[in-house]
């Protein structure tokens, strides 16, 4: 059994506060009757909205994060790597969408959803979602450096920008950061230090929106999200 609500969500009828409004304004109904908020639909009911049945229970929405490891690539073609982010995902018969992308040497969060509407509406350039990156380079930093990264750079007709950049501990000739940007370009992070005469060597995303990476999940390994934590993504974003 889920509530009406959710099941409204899932299908396709936007959030749940959108949902809710459906119900209010009496266009849904539940086998004979008129629905109401609380009401809750099991598998042999039937759910009509503008007098359309909703011919099936939708699939719940579901997000694992995944602590991405080095040489593992995002794409469900393995190509020349051999590994992809989709090898060992539960039920594999299920059409999993990865939410963005990491290359192959970075490591770090990765969310994955069945829910392509959900995957799409989150890479989408409009929804301005924070990432935060670990970073370890080698090279000479610089306050003018960090100006420009947080300025902005144009390569390629394609402005790469950081939104905040914090000095860590320096190992040596290597310089721990910690970075911020809203948006997912194709290796900004690394293009960003590049065009600055830094060498990354280590590059771990470790947070995507409100989502931080767990600290007990190891390399390689991933957990399932609850349904009050998927639920507080569908209702408000990431």
């Amino acid at each position: 059994m889920q509530r009406l609500q959710k099941f409204l969500a899932s299908a396709g009828f936007g959030s749940r506060r959108k949902s809710e409004e459906i119900i209010k304004r009496g266009r849904v109904r539940l086998n004979d009757a008129q629905a109401k908020l609380g009401d809750k639909v099991g598998e042999l009911d039937k759910v009509y909205v503008d007098g359309n049945l909703i011919e099936s229970i939708a699939q719940p929405t579901r997000i694992i994060m995944l602590n991405k490891q080095r040489g593992v690539i995002c794409s469900k073609n393995p190509q020349k790597f051999g590994a992809t982010i989709f090898d060992n995902l539960p039920d594999p018969s299920t059409n999993w969408i990865s939410i963005g992308r990491l290359d192959v040497n970075t490591t770090g969060l990765l969310l994955i959803t069945n829910n392509g509407e959900l995957a799409h509406k989150l890479m989408h350039p409009s929804s301005i979602i924070d990432r935060e990156y670990l970073v370890r380079a080698r090279g000479n930093f610089s306050e003018k450096i960090k100006e420009s990264m947080l300025k902005g750079i144009n390569i390629d007709d394609k402005k790469l920008q950081l939104t905040d950049i914090v000095l860590g501990v320096k190992q040596s000739s290597n310089q721990w950061f910690t970075v911020c940007l809203q948006s997912g370009k194709n290796r900004e992070v690394r293009n960003l230090f590049d065009y600055h005469g830094l060498q990354v060597s280590r590059l771990k995303r470790v947070r995507f929106g409100s989502i931080f990476l767990d600290k007990d999940l190891k390399e390689g390994q991933l957990k399932e999200l609850t349904s009050n934590e998927v639920d507080q993504i569908i209702e408000n974003g990431i």
